[in-house]
């Protein structure tokens, strides 16, 4: 009997110190899990040649943040109730008023062709800030009408359309917790810096990572400014802007598109096939927010993913 009593004793002791150990582990957890932040960023996903991709499920999704694998807490398509769009058309005044021309109806057609979802502003980048010829609006045929050719007189350029970009995104767009996208029409060049590395250019690419800002771009020649040395850095100035924020460099060529209607089409497939991603993220840095690299991968085959290479970890809630 006393053998018995022990064995009991024993055991109810075992079972309390695995409830315990339990207890701790699941406090731990908590406390970990208290520490991280949500953060929401837009995916792009597209097939070969900006063909539909095939269905991807949260569980074929996983995302990393250097060597470590982060939660995916939901993975939506950016449709329905989720398909909240405002897309900001960009036109860098000094693109030449010569080169751009017919193109502007195809805009204005792009325009009246987006989903009940979407609002569409349309702004120009003059004197290092933007002038809104259309706030953002759902009256497609009066945002259309408000398109022009680019004056393109030099007292009226942006010294440096980086410059303007970074105006639009921190004082003149307000977030509304949908989609954000800019269709950036320019040469890339920035007259305030022409070599490569240009500080303005990546002051941008910051803005745009922080604010959840998704750029695409169709180059755009623009006279003079492109014959020049600095002129070369251009287009590479516009598909980092692209890249880095999960975009589309829609066109580099040497010179303005004949037609944007391909291009634009591309623009309007990608924007059919974007997913709203949610991971939990545990911040680095206690008392600053910053930005942080991140790594999206999928299991599924022949699948293009597109997504900004840093978002923006703000201060973990205490």
């Amino acid at each position: 009997m006393v053998k018995i009593l022990r064995l009991i004793i024993a055991s109810a002791g075992f079972v309390a110190a695995l409830l315990f150990g339990a207890s701790l582990l699941e406090t731990s957890a908590r406390a970990q899990d208290a520490s991280k932040v949500q953060i929401t960023t837009v995916v792009t996903i597209l097939g070969p040649k900006f063909s539909p991709p095939p269905a991807i499920a949260k569980e074929d999704v996983v995302v990393f943040s250097g060597k470590t694998r982060l939660d995916v807490v939901d993975w939506a398509p950016a449709q329905g109730e989720n398909s909240g769009l405002q897309l900001a058309i960009v036109i860098d005044n000094s693109a030449s008023r010569f080169g751009l021309g017919s193109q502007l109806n195809e805009l204005a057609d792009f325009i009246t062709q987006q989903s009940a979802g979407t609002e569409v502003g349309v702004f120009y980048a003059v004197s290092g800030t933007v002038q809104a010829a259309s706030p953002f609006s759902k009256d497609y045929a009066s945002v259309g009408r408000t398109l022009r050719t680019p004056m393109n007189p030099r007292t009226d350029n942006s010294p440096s359309v980086y410059m303007s970009f970074s105006d639009l995104v921190n004082h003149h767009w307000r977030p509304t917790g949908g989609r954000r996208e800019v269709l950036l029409l320019s040469s890339g060049a920035d007259g305030m810096n022409r070599g490569p590395a240009s500080p303005y250019v990546q002051a941008a690419v910051a803005d745009a990572q922080k604010a959840g800002v998704i750029v695409d771009a169709i180059y755009t020649f623009s006279g003079g400014v492109d014959q020049s040395m600095g002129g070369q850095y251009g287009q590479s100035n516009l598909k980092e802007l692209a890249e880095e924020t999960g975009g589309y460099n829609l066109f580099d060529g040497a010179s303005t598109p004949m037609s944007f209607q391909p291009y634009l089409q591309q623009l309007g497939t990608a924007l059919q096939h974007q997913y709203r991603l949610t991971f939990a993220i545990e911040p680095r840095n206690k008392s600053k927010s910053e930005l942080r690299e991140i790594k999206i991968r999928t299991e599924q085959h022949h699948v293009d993913l597109r997504y900004p290479k840093e978002v923006f970890v703000p201060v973990a809630a205490k």
